[in-house]
């Protein structure tokens, strides 16, 4: 299985790996089949470019030298899945949490999300774990 995971379960491995559950840190001690999305990337530093992120005394650029540690796959955001955005229903209102359940659908991954909001997607083929 190939797992993608979620901007929240991305920052909490690198800072709070407390936060997530058992199911989740296994998943992700195999880092060859998880990725985590350049769309995380631009919301981490979008967010705290605004002052609605706390890094607890981090940066963006300091947790993607710590991501780089952990051996995460990085996702680009392609073009075919840009162009066909329009496609998925607007259930859920994060622009940024739309596109990863987008890319988790068109890449045939697992999101790795505690967002419950985004289990409306599942009757388009999203699958989730918590």
């Amino acid at each position: 299985m190939k797992y993608l995971l979620d901007t929240h379960i991305f920052i909490w491995s690198l800072t709070d790996d407390h936060k997530l559950s058992r199911q989740v840190k296994g998943i992700l001690e195999d880092v060859e089949d998880t990725s985590v999305s350049v769309v995380s990337l631009w919301e981490i530093s979008l967010k705290f470019g605004l002052g609605k992120l706390e890094l607890k005394g981090s940066t963006p650029e300091k947790l993607w030298m710590d991501s780089k540690k952990l051996n995460y796959r990085f996702l680009p955001l392609a073009f075919d899945e840009v162009i066909s955005f329009h496609h998925l229903p607007k259930e859920h209102n994060d622009p940024f949490d739309r596109m990863l359940v987008w890319q988790a659908i068109k890449n045939n991954m697992i999101l790795i999300s505690n967002d419950v909001g985004l289990d409306i997607y599942e009757k388009l083929g999203l699958k989730i774990v918590r």
